[in-house]
């Protein structure tokens, strides 16, 4: 473990460089809302968050960040992901 967290530290000061750095695309929100056809509400309670979010994220105020980020991706390359997400 300390060795991860000097690696950590090198990486952070720029000393080492990461051995991976994963990028997401900021999802349009709107956009992948629209294309499903769906109400800022729906797409809220199927991703487990609240409309203030969804709002958020339209307006473009904050950006989906982590698993929020992942999960719309995954709902852009295949939509009916969403459906499967939203009948749980």
């Amino acid at each position: 473990m300390k060795t991860s967290l000097e690696e950590a530290v090198d990486i952070k000061q720029s000393v080492k460089p990461p051995a991976r750095v994963t990028h997401y695309d900021i999802a349009d929100v709107r956009a992948i809302r629209e294309q499903l056809n769906i109400s800022q509400r729906e797409m809220a309670k199927a991703l487990g968050t609240i409309i203030d979010t969804i709002k958020s994220w339209e307006a473009k105020r904050r950006n989906p960040t982590g698993l929020a980020a992942k999960v719309l991706a995954t709902i852009q390359a295949d939509p009916a992901f969403f459906y499967a997400l939203a009948a749980h």
